[in-house]
């Protein structure tokens, strides 16, 4: 207790000594106006200020420029530092009235004016003008930077490092946020991770989140489990939960959605353009051994799937027979090929069509790249055609194998008939030679 009561003593005096050098300035401005007609009422003016300003007790702080208190605390540059400790100890503070109401807290750190002024718990660490100003009871927080974590009051374990970041945290516990304003508007969200300028801005109850890039996932607000990388990253998305944006932006409201790279350009809200990707390159995909898989198919839109273009008839109309119109396949050249070096080095020989071919008989065989060039022959659909063919061929041939048939009987019948009539006529033939 009584080194509690020589901390407020030294806090007291040190008030006092700033105050008194203030008075003094005034009074010395008001006697050196005052007295100047005067060279002996203006000597002892002059003398007295020298007196003060050199004598030990002026120019000793008390305790020495080091601040260290009892219980390894230290306190230095501003009055109110430590103001209310009784107990605690290995507590730092730095600035005007930092840690002010710390009373038996332990391990905390603070830097700058008012940084965890109302701080009674323990292991938190705040650089920063304000930074935790409003904490109580939350621990092993750190902030650095002006108002980081300004609001947060019980929230325990979170990190902001930068300008209002996490400044409006209350309750949440186990954020993390670097760089300005990011996840700014959080309040009870948790175990979120904003990296970047605004990064999860407008999350306010959102948990499970990351967020690397300046703006990136800076509109979701309640989402969980959404993961972005890259600038501007899932800007676009507001609700939704367990997507995942990597240079992407996402769209307003969707869930379990993965989106890799810009399939057209697109302009973000912060005025940056995403030009589109046009060539996507894997490792250890080509070549690689995958039994029991199944072929991955990929619409205009950039969406993969295992299952092709839907079957179903409930997605389809104006169904109705082939007929003839898969009869244009039988003026299709098949060919032997191989592909130029820059596309298969190996040289494999290759066996299909030519798509400048195939057009000529039927353009709705062929597709084309994003420049309109002819890219490729629809060879699922060449498939179907040279299924109804088949079909046709194999049709004709059953009718062929029926009329077969019925000729067979028939000659067979005649067959009979004729040996029958023949055993007949040679009996007649035996009586008419005797």
């Amino acid at each position: 207790m009584n080194n509690n009561l020589r901390l407020r003593d030294s806090v007291a005096r040190r008030y006092c000594e700033t105050v008194f050098m203030q008075i003094l300035f005034l009074l010395v401005c008001f006697g050196l106006s005052k007295y100047a007609a005067s060279p002996v009422r203006l000597s002892v003016v002059l003398l007295a200020i020298t007196w003060f300003w050199f004598s030990p007790d002026t120019q000793a702080v008390s305790p020495t420029p080091d601040g260290l208190y009892f219980g390894a605390n230290t306190a230095e540059g501003g009055v109110g530092a430590l103001f209310s400790l009784t107990t605690g100890t290995n507590n730092t503070a730095v600035g005007s009235e930092a840690l002010f109401s710390l009373t038996t807290g332990q391990q905390n750190t603070a830097v700058g004016a008012q940084a965890l002024k109302n701080d009674t718990a323990d292991k938190n660490t705040a650089i920063g003008f304000q930074a935790l100003v409003r904490n109580t009871t939350g621990d092993s927080n750190t902030a650095g930077g002006w108002r980081a974590l300004f609001k947060n009051t019980t929230g325990d374990r979170n990190t902001a490092g930068g300008r209002e970041t996490l400044v409006s945290n209350t309750t949440g516990f186990e954020n993390t946020g670097t760089g300005a304003v990011a996840l700014q508007n959080n309040t009870t969200g948790n175990d979120n991770t904003a990296t970047g300028f605004a990064a999860l801005n407008n999350n306010t109850a959102g948990a499970v989140n990351t967020a690397v890039g300046t703006g990136s996932l800076v509109n979701s607000s309640t989402g969980d489990l959404n993961i972005a990388l890259g600038f501007g990253a899932g800007v676009n998305l507001t609700a939704g939960a367990n997507n995942l944006y990597i240079g992407n932006l996402g769209a307003a409201t969707e869930s379990n959605i993965i989106r890799i790279g810009a399939e057209v350009a697109a302009t973000d809200q912060f005025g940056v353009l995403h030009p589109a990707h046009t060539a996507t390159y894997i490792a250890a995909i080509s070549d690689a051994e995958a039994s029991g898989g199944d072929p991955v198919f990929i619409t205009s839109t950039g969406k993969l799937g295992t299952v092709n273009v839907p079957s179903a008839a409930r997605f389809k109309e104006e169904i109705r027979p082939m007929d003839k119109a898969s009869e244009a396949i039988l003026a299709l050249k098949p060919v032997t090929f191989r592909y130029k070096k820059e596309l298969d080095p190996k040289g494999t020989s290759q066996f299909g069509l030519v798509a400048e071919d195939v057009e000529k008989v039927n353009g709705d065989l062929v597709k084309r790249d994003r420049d309109g060039k002819l890219q490729t022959v629809r060879y699922e659909a060449v498939n179907a055609m040279l299924l109804n063919e088949f079909l046709k061929a194999h049709r004709k041939i059953e009718e062929q194998e029926y009329a077969i048939a019925e000729l067979k009987a028939e000659v067979a019948g005649l067959t009979a008939r004729v040996n029958k009539q023949a055993e007949q006529v040679l009996p007649d033939q035996r009586c008419g030679n005797q």
